[in-house]
This record gives C-alpha cells, structure tokens and sequence, in this order.
C-alpha cells in the first residue's frame, strides 16, 4: 500500500475516532459534558453517503448506525487502496 493511501487512512480513521468520542461523551454527558441531540454531528460527514441511506431506521438504532458508517467509508479506501497496490505489483 503506497505512502499517500497508508496517510489519508491514518487521518481519516484518527478524525473518526476523535468524533466517536465526541459522540460518546455528548450521548451520555460524561465528563460534565451536557448531554445533546448533536453530540453526532462530526460523524455524519465521515460517513456519507451511508448516513443519508439510514433514513428509514428506528430512532434507537439510527445513532448507532451513524457512528459506524464512518468504518464502511474507511474499509471501501482500504479496499481501493489494496487493489491499486496490486495491480502495480508492490
């Protein structure tokens, strides 16, 4: 896997889990934190265009879904990434 796909994973794997954080601590108030309809609001960004297809999920389960379509955005690079170091033999 070339240096340029092993960065942009790191970066976008790192800003998921910062906003999987944010998420938590905002969903549950830990910390102090108040607790806010927003607390997701980093995450809906990293996992477009999944996140528009959770229209039709239940309200307890659509949160949840949203904070792990970032992971499917991240295995299609990772995928993508394996298949370009393929095919230039490396």
């Amino acid at each position: 896997m070339g240096g340029t796909c092993r960065i942009v994973l790191t970066i976008l794997f790192l800003l998921y889990l910062i906003a999987l954080i944010l998420f938590v601590v905002g969903t549950f108030g830990l910390f102090g934190s108040p607790q806010g309809p927003l607390a997701g609001v980093y995450l809906i960004p990293l996992g477009l265009p999944w996140v528009v297809m959770l229209d039709g999920v239940s309200e307890s389960a659509g949160p949840w879904l949203a904070a792990l379509a970032p992971l499917l955005n991240i295995l299609v690079l990772l995928t993508i990434c394996r298949l370009i170091a393929a095919r230039r033999g490396s």
